[in-house]
């Protein structure tokens, strides 16, 4: 079974991957996240057909204490932020949270 990439976020985020042919979407306005991005969230994890989803690193600062904690340790669908806070190393560590190897591992006999 073939699962899709959804996007959480404002319409501003959201409507790059919606061009690039993303179809699972949830846009949260700025001035609504705070009351709707938990049901959002939560709504995209519980989806079966949803293999990735998308969010924006500074989007998790309005997610509660339990759902933020279900976004880090969440498997499947694996949880990719990009944006302001995420560097090299935190999207290493996604990549290889959601494979199960590291693709940037350094060949030692190089």
């Amino acid at each position: 079974m073939s699962q899709e990439i959804a996007v959480v976020g404002s319409p501003e985020f959201t409507t790059g991957f919606r061009l690039a042919g993303v179809r699972r979407f949830e846009n949260v306005p700025d001035d609504e996240k705070d009351d709707e991005l938990d049901d959002a969230v939560t709504d995209v994890l519980a989806d079966e057909g949803v293999g990735i989803v998308v969010m924006h690193d500074d989007d998790l600062d309005y997610l509660s204490r339990g759902v933020r904690q279900d976004v880090e340790t969440s498997v499947e669908p694996v949880v990719v932020t990009i944006g302001s806070g995420t560097g090299g190393g935190g999207l290493r560590d996604q990549i290889k949270r959601a494979i199960g190897i590291d693709l940037m591992e350094e060949d030692e006999d190089s």
